[in-house]
């Protein structure tokens, strides 16, 4: 028995290791799990796809290693960004900074929504908002870890914790203005 969490044909190397198995006749029994993607995006309330905002989804890998190289991740950055898109990234912690500056290279908006997602629908999970010029400096701050998804896309901005958070530092900033206005008016002179 080999046991895997999620789909294991979704960057689990599932397929590699069936056609081994298949190689040497043995008989092989698939009992799939759902994708981090699918599962961690449901969780936080977030539709992959929604009318009017993402017409698709998109799952990359952001591995780094052997075959998978700077140039193949500006490629990839190519073939994927554009707008109305959800862009789900596996194993993309590591080039999370690159990642993000090849999307913006090639055309993304820079504040498209995004989120980095650590151990997701696990009770210990921890998500990081921001956009997709602020992203990899709010991960960096909060010391995420792998294993880590990142979703990019305006869908994001339908997660509640995104609108709560949004609330909360749109709040913040008015009590800012506020007090600044309120600063000014004890310093105008009486006449």
């Amino acid at each position: 028995v080999r046991l895997k969490g999620g789909d294991p044909y979704v960057f689990g190397r599932g397929g590699e290791e069936l056609e081994y198995l298949q190689e040497r006749g043995v008989e092989v029994k698939c009992v799939p799990g759902i994708t981090a993607a699918s599962g961690i995006a449901s969780a936080l309330g977030i539709p992959l796809t929604h009318r009017g905002i993402a017409d698709n989804v998109q799952f990359i890998t952001g591995h780094l290693r052997g075959e998978f190289t700077e140039s193949a991740l500006r490629d990839l950055a190519r073939k994927v960004a554009y707008e109305n898109t959800t862009i789900v990234v596996y194993m993309g912690l590591n080039s999370l900074p690159s990642m993000s500056k090849e999307l913006l290279a090639n055309g993304m908006d820079p504040d498209t929504a995004a989120c980095a997602v650590e151990r997701g629908t696990m009770k210990d999970q921890r998500t990081v908002f921001g956009s997709l010029k602020d992203l990899s400096a709010r991960v960096e701050a909060a010391e995420l870890q792998s294993p880590t998804l990142i979703l990019v896309g305006n869908v994001v901005t339908l997660c509640p914790a995104w609108q709560e958070e949004e609330a909360a530092l749109a709040s913040d900033a008015g009590r800012s203005r506020e007090g600044e206005e309120e600063g000014r008016r004890n310093k105008e002179p009486v006449a």
